[in-house]
């Protein structure tokens, strides 16, 4: 073996042995929530009386979804003269009189509901929220976005849990209004499962530090002021206060058993961006709070939690050159035989593929899911998972290299179910360069695919199909997504106004 060989090998080897690093760590979150599965949150007690509640409804731009959000709150059970509901607007389209005469007509009905438009959306999102906290009436803070739909009894069963103290937020677990609307929303509800059920559960239950989703969460005022409130360095200023708040001894509950509906993105693009906000936002609370973490005096499990769970992403970037490398290495151990190929995927195997499939099938078990419908969508989630490698690792080096970005809006489309709906361009994720990279990558590992079978490395077969299919799939959907069918009209101003008029 020359030394170009062996510098080869080295570089290989090291990438996959962090990336297997991360991987086990899924063993580690399963481990922790079957460990801890059966330590069930309950309140310390009972309200003495009812505190004041204000809902926050942080919207931009959310012309297909602001009627049923305000309208899906307005129906939550509190008692009348302890609510108040903020919508939250920074929109620069026909949301505002949408949501306008929405709030009009509830407030004439009795709720106490505002319109607050701010005419620039400086901090994006979470300047909106500090906006809105500082007019806010209520003790305790309750966030929804715009694509939520939460239920009546949200309130009852999140309230009493401040009862005690120290308790500072309360998260509940995301339901999925659109899951069957597509193979890729099945997929991302399967994600977001696997994150809520056993990831939220898992840090929770086990006393390390997890974080508001940035919705369908309840927060105590005084926790917000005291973490230093909403700020806006980073694109996720969830995942930054819910540390800076855990910092200060603040604690957090997850109820998995209380369930928030939502819509998944059903566009390619907009999947796609939100999840290079979520990659770039969390390394960027990496880079701001993980040295204070690592050198404070919490516990060494909470430590070593916290960077994994912040510095998951980096993850992406190694995936990308293991992604350039995995083709190359096959020419280098085509000389050295079956067990030369074995001796490099089957840890990788080990500690990354099987990892993911356990992880998933754990979650859709403990959902009460069966048999096939189990492990059906496995195959695809990892190819999904590897074909965002080049999106998200964008994401990281942004982030890395202290790139800055604007907040861009996840686009809904009102869609549930398998309906339907035509909405504007505006409406839909941006389209970039990106899928002809990743069409790029498709390509390479085609041409892997038909050396590895004329070269006999079948053991190497299902890892280049993994990939070919996962980049040709992002890439091909980027490029051909927005053509959705008309089922159900687009709102309008004229529709949400002859609705006030007919309530007054």
């Amino acid at each position: 073996m020359t030394t170009v060989e062996i510098i080869f090998l080295g570089v290989y080897f090291a990438v996959l042995c962090v990336l297997a690093m991360y991987g086990s760590h899924r063993y580690r979150m399963a481990y922790l929530y079957y460990r801890h599965k059966f330590k069930l949150p309950t309140p310390k007690g009972v309200l003495s009386a009812l505190p004041r509640v204000t809902i926050q409804l942080p919207i931009f731009n959310e012309m297909y979804v602001v009627e049923r959000l305000v309208d899906s709150v307005c129906r939550i059970e509190y008692p009348r003269e302890l609510l108040e509901i903020q919508v939250l607007d920074d929109s620069t389209d026909e949301t505002c009189g949408i949501a306008r005469a929405c709030v009009e007509r509830h407030r004439q009905k009795g709720l106490n509901i505002v319109y607050i438009h701010r005419q620039n959306r400086q901090g994006f999102k979470a300047g909106a929220l500090e906006n809105g906290l500082k007019l806010a009436q209520g003790e305790f803070v309750a966030v929804f976005d715009a694509d939520f739909v939460p239920t009546p009894d949200f309130l009852q069963r999140t309230v009493p849990f401040f009862v005690d103290p120290k308790v500072g937020m309360v998260q509940v677990r995301w339901g999925h209004l659109n899951r069957e609307f597509s193979i890729l929303t099945q997929a991302q509800s399967i994600f977001l499962d696997g994150h809520f059920i056993i990831e939220h559960t898992a840090r929770n239950r086990s006393g390390c530090f997890f974080n508001f989703n940035g919705t369908a969460g309840i927060w105590r005022r005084n926790t917000i002021e005291d973490a230093g409130g909403w700020q806006h360095d980073t694109l996720t200023e969830d995942l930054d206060l819910s540390y800076r708040a855990q910092l200060k001894g603040w604690q957090f509950v997850f109820l998995p058993e209380v369930i928030s509906p939502a819509e998944v993105p059903v566009d390619m693009n907009a999947f796609k961006s939100q999840q290079h906000r979520w990659a770039k936002g969390s390394i960027q609370t990496a880079k701001k709070l993980l040295p204070t973490i690592l050198k404070s005096d919490l516990p060494f499990e909470v430590k070593r939690e916290a960077f994994f769970h912040l510095t998951n992403n980096m993850a992406y970037l190694l995936m990308v050159l293991l992604s350039a490398l995995m083709p190359l290495s096959m020419v280098v151990r085509f000389h050295h035989g079956l067990y030369g190929t074995l001796f490099l995927d089957l840890p990788f195997f080990l500690t990354a593929t099987a990892s993911v499939c356990i992880f998933y099938v754990a979650t859709q078990r403990e959902q009460g899911i069966r048999g096939w419908e189990r492990v059906k969508y496995l195959p695809f989630l990892m190819s999904l998972g590897i074909g965002l490698a080049i999106n998200n690792a964008k994401a990281v080096l942004e982030a890395l290299l202290n790139q800055q970005s604007g907040f861009a809006r996840t686009p809904k489309t009102g869609s549930e179910g398998k309906k339907v709906v035509q909405v504007k361009r505006s409406y839909l994720g941006a389209k970039t360069l990106m899928p002809l990279v990743e069409l790029a990558f498709a390509a390479y590992f085609t041409g892997a695919l038909w050396f590895a079978i004329d070269a006999r490395i079948y053991t190497s077969v299902p890892f280049i199909v993994l990939f070919q299919a996962g980049f040709l799939y992002v890439g091909v959907s980027s490029l051909l997504e927005g053509r959705l069918k008309r089922s159900a009209p687009a709102p309008s101003i004229k529709t949400s106004e002859e609705q006030a008029r007919r309530a007054a």
